[in-house]
């Protein structure tokens, strides 16, 4: 049985790290596009950005003044048992949500759609965010917050099967470039798309593809994998970098994740995390012990399952029966 002060404990120290501290592998993203930009206004913003990270790991401050709307995502072990069950957990995540917001501090971003009414601590109906996913053979909670950017970055489109994928790169070119040209994200970031699926799956893989995945890592199907690679460098190859200025570094990595889809369309989305790339996990147990991490292992082979079936031996079965 986890203890829940422990989780509410360890979602506070979560909501702080990712605030403050930029994860490795994007850390070592911007740099090398830093070590390469050859646009002057775009190198500038980027040694800039490199430059805030060190100042607000060192004086423990949040590295953006607008640190965007928490989110959370949990991912449970089939076989993990938490004091209070889900109801108790969502009441802690709330509560870690509010003391960070007074406490690291963040900028209380969350109003009534209509009445804009703010409780001034990022909670509210619907907010913040909780999204599950489960794992089998596991008696583990992990807890992975991101502080995501709540305005633009993100488009969608449903296209046609005979669209292709070319049709997927000019949407995936047009996003960019308005993205770039109206100042609707901030550049260069990690880029997750999302095909298929339904329409809210879809938006919800390209998020996630964004916000829970490394820079580097790739999609275990080779030839997603390989337009991975080919979608990084279409974006980067466009004129814009950091901030939409001229340049080269427009994308960090770029993720794609799919989902089966109706047959007669193709939908597809594009997100883009944010310069401030906020994401901190914890693996908590069920001794109450908490491991921390920058990489949300959140696409796991059995959310990619295909089949019927999880066999024992955690490979998918793709029977059809």
């Amino acid at each position: 049985m986890i203890p829940i002060e422990n989780l509410e404990r360890v979602a506070e120290d979560l909501m702080a790290r990712a605030a403050i501290e930029i994860p490795d592998d994007y850390l070592s993203g911007l740099r090398a596009a830093a070590d390469i930009e050859t646009g002057e206004l775009s190198a500038f913003v980027l040694q800039a950005m490199l430059e805030n990270y060190e100042a607000a790991k060192e004086d423990r401050r949040a590295m953006c003044a607008d640190t965007g709307v928490p989110r959370w995502y949990v991912k449970m072990g089939n076989e993990a048992r938490i004091d209070g069950g889900p109801i108790a957990l969502e009441q802690a995540l709330r509560q870690a949500t509010a003391t960070a917001t007074d406490g690291v501090p963040l900028r209380p971003n969350r109003v009534h759609p209509l009445w804009r009414t703010d409780h001034n601590n990022n909670c509210g109906i619907n907010a913040p965010e909780i999204e599950y996913s489960f794992h089998p053979d596991a008696d583990w909670v992990d807890l992975t917050t991101v502080h995501k950017g709540g305005l633009f970055g993100s488009d969608y489109r449903m296209l046609f099967p005979g669209d292709g994928i070319d049709g997927i790169k000019r949407f995936f070119l047009d996003t960019l470039v308005a993205f770039g040209k109206r100042g609707l994200a901030c550049q260069p970031a990690i880029v997750g798309i999302g095909i298929g699926g339904s329409k809210d799956t879809c938006m919800m893989l390209g998020k996630q593809a964004a916000c829970l995945r490394t820079v580097g890592s790739r999609n275990p199907d080779p030839k997603i994998a390989a337009l991975e690679q080919e979608f990084k460098e279409l974006g980067n190859n466009i004129g814009m970098g950091a901030m939409g200025f001229m340049g080269s570094s427009m994308v960090v990595g770029c993720n794609i994740e799919v989902g089966y889809c109706h047959t007669g369309g193709m939908p597809v989305s594009v997100h883009m995390f944010c310069l401030s790339s906020r994401r901190a996990t914890a693996r908590v147990f069920s001794d109450g012990r908490a491991e921390f991490r920058t990489d949300p292992q959140w696409f796991t082979d059995y959310m990619r399952r295909e089949g019927v079936q999880w066999n024992s031996d955690n490979r998918a079965s793709r029977s059809t029966a």
